[in-house]
């Protein structure tokens, strides 16, 4: 499995990005990709995910109305549109796949996923 992040980028704040991750070589319907993001000094952490077959979704509470996380048409691809951000969301974001997901609601958790990509970068400045 491999994963491509991208849209990364400088933005003011109240600005808005969209990063997109296309996975390939999963031959699954049913699984869980998502995104994380790492800041200088601190954990990575969970930002949104979103199941492959329903489209169910969870969001970590600091970024609830203002990121949406979608599937795109083509298939293992995914959207984060990311608005109004905030110098805080500033991080490196990475996507994540969860093989072994079964739930038809998204997990946030580092063990829900398997496979990690590259990251790309997301500076926000104020």
């Amino acid at each position: 499995v491999q994963l491509q992040a991208s849209g990364g980028g400088l933005v003011q704040a109240g600005g808005s990005l969209r990063l997109s991750c296309v996975a390939s070589g999963i031959t699954l319907d049913h699984y869980l990709i998502g995104w994380f993001r790492q800041a200088p000094g601190k954990e990575r952490e969970a930002v949104s995910s979103i199941v492959s077959s329903n489209g169910g979704t969870a969001y970590v509470e600091s970024v609830k109305g203002r990121f949406t996380i979608s599937r795109g048409n083509a298939k293992n691809t995914v959207y984060l549109q990311m608005n109004s951000l905030k110098p805080d969301d500033t991080a490196v974001y990475y996507c994540a796949v969860g093989i072994r997901w079964r739930d038809w609601y998204g997990g946030l958790r580092d063990g829900d996923f398997d496979f990690w990509g590259q990251g790309t970068l997301v500076t926000v400045s104020s």
